[in-house]
């Protein structure tokens, strides 16, 4: 089945090609080929095809390569459907294109050519080198720019994912275990509308909280506790991405409250930043700033504002960028502008986007604070940040754990829309 119709995918085509110029190589986009399952014998993991090629094509069957020829324009090689395939699976359609078969062929009698791949390597074609990794970027440049049929799935992801949400915060309560939140929330994201989760879903309570990404465990939840939730459900391959962190009870407790509404402060002054032409290491750097504040305010850090985070003595409490890209999997295409390479730190951390924001970019804004004991008893941070820190004060906030709020955020010629708003915080 393809998922895309055929306007959408020659529009897509289209832009790649002008992306990629008449001084492109051949290139090759594999879909890729399933993963056999260590002793399963003839069992596989679920397939996922290569993103570059199913955004291409639509489709997610396995083996099939998109070739551009820079002379001739687009050729799809495609498995033809086997018998074997019609009798254990079922329903299998035949698929338009040339046999992958006699991919080999074509490229014989492509020899004296430059030939590139992306994304999985074929028959010796490289996936590396100077003109692989810019035909990459180029292609990433034209998919980070979301079209109406992929953010028509991330908003039934995103309904779907409100549901789930819902179902966690009636189910969550003193005695329950993290697992039956997963299971409650998971679900109901399915029943409304989800095909999948976009990605491992993640319920920390009490001190899980701290951990990044928690896998549910069967802990039962405290009386006190908080809970994060970091779950989404994804449609077709897109996925919403969404955290809330809930009282177990009606309401937090104190600390757990003045540190929620820190978090709330940072990603509404995050969002506000979420506009055309801003650096993405910009907002990160409002979000870092509205944490350091407040945890100043609180006693817990102190010191100068931009000293703390020029230092990076704000990401021992805010160890992560402030968000990434989303749509066709959690973490969309990303990259950075031209000259950077990621490696540079801003209020202590790498950023998974570094550049300017622009029309329909899809991002995750999720400020967070969290007490993780592997930093905060890390005995050369404590010593680098000794007069940055009260680290007595900061033993007495321990138990809160770590709250993180996320919310979707697209890039707009106006004011950002936020795509998830409708899930409470």
């Amino acid at each position: 089945m393809t998922i895309f119709d055929s306007e959408i995918l020659e529009d897509r085509q289209r832009r790649v090609a002008q992306a990629f110029g008449d001084d492109a190589p051949v290139v090759l986009i594999g879909a890729g080929e399933p993963i056999p399952k260590p002793g399963g014998h003839d069992q596989v993991y679920p397939f996922i095809p290569y993103p570059q090629y199913y955004w291409l094509t639509g489709s997610r069957r396995w083996g099939g390569v998109l070739v551009f020829d820079p002379l001739s324009g687009w050729t799809h090689f495609v498995r033809p459907v086997a018998d074997a395939e019609r009798l254990w699976e079922g329903g299998a359609e035949d698929v338009v294109g040339e046999d992958v078969g006699t991919l080999n062929a074509w490229l014989v009698r492509q020899k004296d050519r430059k030939i590139v791949a992306i994304g999985v390597g074929l028959g010796g074609v490289s996936t590396e080198g100077e003109w692989a990794r810019e035909m990459a970027l180029r292609l990433d440049s034209v998919r980070r720019h979301l079209d109406v049929v992929e953010l028509d799935f991330v908003e039934k992801a995103v309904l779907a994912t409100a549901a789930g949400h819902k179902k966690a915060s009636e189910v969550i309560g003193q005695g329950v275990t993290e697992r039956q939140v997963q299971i409650a929330l998971e679900n109901e994201m399915m029943r409304y509308g989800a095909h999948d989760m976009g990605y491992g879903t993640i319920v920390g309570a009490g001190d899980h909280a701290a951990v990044l990404h928690f896998d549910p465990s069967n802990r039962v939840i405290g009386e006190n506790d908080l809970v994060l939730i970091d779950a989404g459900g994804a449609v077709f391959g897109y996925t919403a991405d969404v955290t809330r962190t809930y009282p177990t009870g009606e309401k937090f407790m104190l600390q757990q409250q003045a540190i929620y509404d820190i978090v709330l402060k940072a990603e509404f002054a995050a969002i506000a930043q979420c506009r055309v032409g801003v650096e993405w290491h910009d907002v990160h750097m409002v979000a870092a700033r509205v944490i350091a504040e407040g945890l100043c305010d609180l006693g817990i850090l102190k010191g100068a504002v931009d000293t703390l985070l020029e230092s990076g003595a704000v990401a021992l409490f805010l160890p992560h960028g402030v968000g990434h890209m989303l749509g066709l999997g959690v973490r969309g295409v990303g990259g950075y502008a031209p000259g950077r390479d990621g490696t540079k730190r801003y209020c202590g951390v790498r950023i998974r986007v570094d550049m300017p924001l622009e029309e329909d970019f899809l991002m995750t804004v999720e400020p967070g604070i969290y007490f993780v004991p592997a930093l905060l008893n890390d005995p050369a941070k404590r010593t680098e940040f000794r007069n940055m820190v009260n680290w007595d004060i900061l033993d007495s906030w321990r138990t809160v754990g770590g709250v993180r709020i996320e919310d979707n955020v697209l890039i707009t010629n106006e004011a950002p829309r936020i795509l998830t708003e409708g899930i409470p915080k």
